[in-house]
């Protein structure tokens, strides 16, 4: 099969490679959309230590089933899988025995493996995954839309630990899609004023199109100076972080009233220094927020579904071969694109 192959620093290239055989639980699936992530940007720069080259990277896809496993067993009690099933699914694999996985708290899984980091990812025309973590599209959801589970899961973890409310003022923090869905899911919960902030201008405008009350852009002048004026000098209720820079986690803790929260979901830094006199006297709560539970990817399927959540601009097919064209583009520079879905040659559409 053809797969988009990380080999070094800012260095990917379509290659040949052996297609995945399915093991007994395992389904095969016939990758029709793959979504380039945010926290894979980093590891194409050479600057994640999960991705080591050679890696095929994608973890956020859909497809259709191609083969079946002799014991894949469909987990969801609608009947037994068939080739040609329209499927997502949830790309962090874990062991399903421990006290996390038991407790409904898979992403805390001590073993668990991620598709495109421990395990060989969707940027390819087949992937391989044990059947339990597959999940049927529901009629009515493309497979197109379907590909935006993962990120829209993430945003359902997010909005969950920010445990807002209707009477909250929300800050979010970076417009990428991460940013888009969580601005969403916080209005899931009845939260009608969010304040989405990005350097972006045409990100900005899309998260206005899609529910924010207010935007703000960095480079207007003092933000702070800003929310505190949007906030009648208070601060907000509750901050995300969906960047992972040293200035926005420390822009989301200034931001917040006190007895405020902050949930920290961006992962573009390693570490970062706050003001933790301030957390401590404010009484500022911190949460990070690391991908989502089984329960977490469901509801996010279900929302897609129901269109109470997605991407409906700035989504750009692209084939293949302009995969690592389109890593750097939306590292230097994404302009108005929210998410790019990779189209592995020869992959069926609907």
């Amino acid at each position: 099969m053809r797969a988009l192959v990380y080999e070094g620093p800012s260095v990917m290239n379509v290659r040949e490679v052996e297609t995945p055989v399915p093991g007994e639980d395992e389904l095969l699936i016939r990758v029709a959309y793959s979504g380039i992530c945010g926290s894979e940007l980093s590891g194409f720069l050479g600057q994640n230590s999960l991705r080591k080259p050679p890696m095929i990277f994608g973890h956020e896809f859909a497809g259709t089933v191609a083969a079946i496993g002799s014991r894949a067993a469909d987990g969801s009690g609608s009947g037994a899988w068939a080739v040609g099933d329209r499927v997502t699914a949830n790309p962090l694999v874990t062991c399903g025995r421990c006290e996390n996985c038991l407790k409904g708290r898979q992403q805390l899984c001590a073993e668990r493996k991620l598709l495109s980091a421990a395990l060989p990812g969707s940027n390819a025309e087949y992937v391989k995954i044990p059947a339990s973590f597959v999940h049927r599209i529901p009629d009515g959801l493309s497979l197109r839309e379907a590909a935006l589970t993962e990120p829209a899961a993430c945003a359902v973890r997010a909005a969950e630990l920010a445990e807002a409310e209707p009477t909250d003022t929300a800050l979010v923090v970076g417009m990428g899609p991460i940013g888009l869905l969580i601005l969403q899911a916080l209005a899931q919960y009845g939260v009608r004023r969010i304040v989405a902030v990005d350097r972006n201008r045409d990100r900005l405008a899309l998260a206005a199109r899609l529910g924010a009350s207010d935007v703000c852009c960095p480079e207007d002048g003092d933000l702070l100076a800003a929310l505190r004026g949007l906030t009648g000098g208070r601060g907000v209720d509750v901050a995300v972080d969906a960047v992972g820079a040293a200035v926005t986690r420390r822009q989301c803790v200034q931001a917040c009233r006190p007895g405020g929260r902050v949930v920290l979901t961006g992962l573009h830094e390693e570490e970062s220094p706050l003001p933790v006199n301030l957390i401590i006297r404010s009484e500022v709560r911190l949460a990070g927020s690391f991908a989502y539970s089984e329960t977490n990817f469901r509801t996010a399927l279900r929302w897609l579904a129901e269109g109470r959540i997605g991407l409906p601009e700035g989504v750009v097919e692209a084939p293949l071969e302009e995969g690592a064209a389109w890593f750097d583009k939306l590292i230097r520079n994404p302009g108005n694109v929210s998410k790019v879905l990779l189209r592995p040659q020869g992959a069926d559409g609907e």
